[in-house]
């Protein structure tokens, strides 16, 4: 059986900001990322450890620093204007919150026909109506909802939208930036079984961002583990639920809810000590000042990602 084709690759990608004094704040930090087509790849870690800025950066939201995005082997990185309005039908994005992400004064046709206008889509509006009445059944609103405003609507339907916005223009890759952390819990259940279904029936790749871990076990086929801006682990979901390698990786896992009586015993791991300050780090582990195996060789250099196991990544002198 042959491998899926990489669809989107980086290779030492950086976005850095600039912060007074001329000094540079790190939100993503040399990473490098594979995604197949059709296949899901997971982005987990802390709030402000440089998620969704990757997902924005790789999509040309945000300009990066320095390194390549590869897109169907093409790099992308310093791509035009016209180039990229082309490549944006190919590669879309779902927002996290659906209450800010949709235009308040625009009807529910409205929005998911934007991106049809904007690109040219159709030659009628007859098209466009057909199209939308389409995307809306796939993504399960009603008929009913077609003239409907945003604010008549629940989180769940509002994020439909979002995800049918996403769809309009039949891309083949779609960063998912936390789509279900503002929704309940019966929704969120909602809304990834049917952004699984449209994968298998679209062949859509995905990168999912979210700090639940729970969820990122779900959906994702690989998982890879972000700290202040570095890939500190990388490889299969089920690998690495089953056997995490980085001190950090253990210790987000530890920190997963057991929904069982019995389990209120489990003692909790505590990461002490003072998270790295990311403008303008030192060298070495961006996690050694919170690691209780903390050794003078994690901050000596900076710790590339490598192979452990067989498809099985970390960056730890441990290892």
């Amino acid at each position: 059986m042959n491998e899926a084709r990489i669809l989107i690759e980086v290779k030492d990608l950086c976005k850095y900001f600039d912060v007074k004094g001329g000094r540079k704040l790190h939100a993503v930090d040399r990473v490098n990322l594979t995604i197949p087509a059709g296949k899901t790849l997971g982005v987990v870690g802390e709030s402000g450890c440089g998620k969704s800025t990757l997902g924005r950066t790789m999509l040309r939201l945000l300009e990066p620093t320095s390194g390549q995005i590869l897109f169907e082997g093409k790099d992308i990185t310093k791509a035009r204007k016209s180039e990229m309005r082309q490549l944006r039908s190919k590669m879309q994005i779902i927002f996290q919150d659906p209450y800010s992400s949709i235009n308040p004064h625009m009807t529910v046709s409205d929005i998911i026909m934007q991106p049809m206008i904007v690109n040219r889509l159709f030659h009628s509006r007859e098209e466009m109506v057909a199209r939308v009445k389409k995307l809306m059944d796939t993504v399960g609103l009603a008929d009913r909802l077609y003239n409907a405003y945003p604010h008549e609507l629940d989180g769940g339907r509002r994020q439909r939208i979002g995800v049918a916005r996403a769809l309009a223009l039949n891309p083949e890759f779609i960063v998912c930036d936390e789509p279900v952390s503002a929704l309940d819990v019966s929704i969120q259940a909602q809304i990834l079984n049917l952004l699984m279904d449209l994968q298998d029936q679209m062949g859509l790749a995905y990168m999912f961002i979210t700090h639940d871990l729970s969820v990122v076990k779900h959906i994702s086929d690989e998982i890879a583990v972000l700290y202040l801006g570095q890939c500190i682990e990388r490889c299969g979901a089920t690998e690495l639920f089953r056997n995490p390698l980085h001190p950090y990786t253990k210790m987000l896992l530890a920190a997963i809810p057991v929904p069982n009586l019995s389990a209120r015993t489990r003692e909790l791991q505590v990461i002490h000590g003072e998270v790295t300050n990311p403008i303008d780090p030192p060298p070495g582990c961006r996690f050694a000042a919170r690691c209780p195996y903390c050794r003078p060789e994690c901050k000596e250099k900076d710790l590339p990602l490598r192979e452990v196991n067989p498809g099985h990544f970390a960056a730890c002198t441990l290892l």
